[in-house]
């Protein structure tokens, strides 16, 4: 079955970067839009950055525009979150699927979800 993996997660200050990586296996993530989702506890899962997959056209939330920057790097099938300023509210843990939602806030029919990779900003 088609898989996707996403690493980079870890603590960090506020002001600071990490780097998310999101790797498919059994299918070519190049063929797909990508979209980065977030969850924090209590919360609903919510999107904040897509790239489509021919045209490369890329858009955020208004919550994190500015501040994080979505890419790719087809020959190593991977989609990449870049983020930097981290703030505090960006706590959650984040998810990636080969697909994005119509609007932020819309549902994808994706439904492969995998563990995440936990992003915690605190001092």
């Amino acid at each position: 079955q088609s898989q996707l993996v996403e690493s980079g997660g870890g603590l960090v200050q506020p002001g600071g970067s990490l780097r998310l990586s999101c790797t498919a296996s059994g299918f070519t993530l190049g063929n797909f839009a990508v979209a980065w989702f977030r969850q924090a506890p209590g919360k609903e899962r919510e999107g904040v950055a897509c790239i489509n997959s021919i045209a490369g056209a890329k858009a955020y939330a208004a919550s994190v525009k500015g501040r994080f920057t979505i890419s790719r790097d087809n020959a190593k099938n991977t989609v990449t979150l870049q983020m930097n300023n981290l703030k505090v509210e960006d706590s959650a843990v984040y998810f990636c699927a080969p697909e994005c939602p119509t609007a932020w806030g819309a549902p994808i029919k994706w439904n492969k979800w995998s563990q995440g990779t936990q992003v915690t900003v605190d001092s």
